[in-house]
């Protein structure tokens, strides 16, 4: 499955239909130069031959999240067939947000969250949380969440998600958001390659602002390398986000650890491309992708 002995090895860029994805002729240039013959394929598609391939990198697969099933179990098929990355089991425990609550368990300084599962009723943590943020446990981007500083809004937003069969995740909204941002880290191979400060995704009109390169702080990367290191699989990893916000006090808190299908950005470092191609063609040398 890692067979580099033809002149051009051929890779996989994992995608969805329609999906709005600015990077794949960024990625598919820089695996070019170093001698990875790559394409753009779609996840779904019946007539993909995914044994051709040397190996397949998810990248963004953002339609999964409706039939999350149907996509895991073709991530374990296609990974018996070539190389996956990310790994299969990386992509399951990853696509639902619960994973959260594993790390936290690790000593993770997680974002507060509590989890409403269908038919239960808000809980009563949520009680001093000045607004809240309600949003299933799968989903991407802002979908089908809600931001609010009515609790019966809250709960009855929770309550329609829990009688679609989804949990919910109730977290308090952090103004620190709309004022510093998120800042995403971004690893690439193992390492830390550059980041991104990341405009709010539930701002009010006018309230955002423009992603743009970020140097983190050194706390910012510490809390990085916390998360990553309570990830068992982080050897296996080809690429992570780690998703940062600052609490009231200061403290970097994990917002969301994206291993599945994250925008890398980039475009917004001129060695970023190169590293993916190059972490890609070292790991595929060394049979370790």
């Amino acid at each position: 499955m890692s067979d580099l002995s033809s002149p051009r090895a051929t890779v996989a860029y994992v995608t969805s239909r329609d999906a709005p994805d600015m990077e794949i002729g960024i990625a598919l240039e820089a695996f070019g130069r170093v001698g990875l013959a790559a394409e753009a394929v779609v996840w779904d598609d019946p007539a993909a031959d995914w044994a051709g391939y040397t190996a397949a990198v998810v990248r963004s697969t953002w339609d999964y999240t409706t039939r999350r099933s149907e996509f895991l179990a073709w991530a374990h098929r296609t990974a018996a067939l070539t190389t996956l990355c990310n790994p299969a089991a990386v992509l399951e425990w990853n696509t639902d947000k619960t994973y959260l609550r594993t790390l936290a368990g690790a000593g993770v300084p997680v974002v507060p969250t509590a989890w409403v599962g269908p038919g239960d009723p808000l809980g009563e943590e949520t009680a001093h949380w000045p607004e809240l943020v309600v949003k299933p446990t799968v989903s991407v981007g802002a979908r089908d969440t809600v931001r609010t500083t009515d609790r019966a809004v809250a709960a009855a937003h929770a309550a329609a998600l829990g009688a679609a069969g989804r949990t919910a995740m109730v977290q308090p909204y952090l103004p620190m958001v709309e004022s510093e941002g998120e800042t995403s880290l971004l690893f690439i191979g193992g390492e830390f390659s550059h980041a991104i400060r990341r405009g709010p995704m539930l701002a009010g009109a006018g309230g955002g602002f423009t992603d743009t390169a970020r140097q983190p702080d050194a706390d910012q990367l510490a809390a990085a390398e916390q998360v990553l290191a309570a990830v068992p699989e982080r050897a296996d990893l080809l690429y992570a986000r780690v998703d940062l916000v600052r609490a009231p006090d200061g403290a970097p808190l994990l917002i969301e650890l994206e291993l599945a299908e994250p925008r890398l950005f980039l475009s917004h470092h001129p060695d970023a491309a190169g590293r993916l191609a190059d972490a890609l063609r070292s790991r595929l040398a060394a049979g370790t992708a």
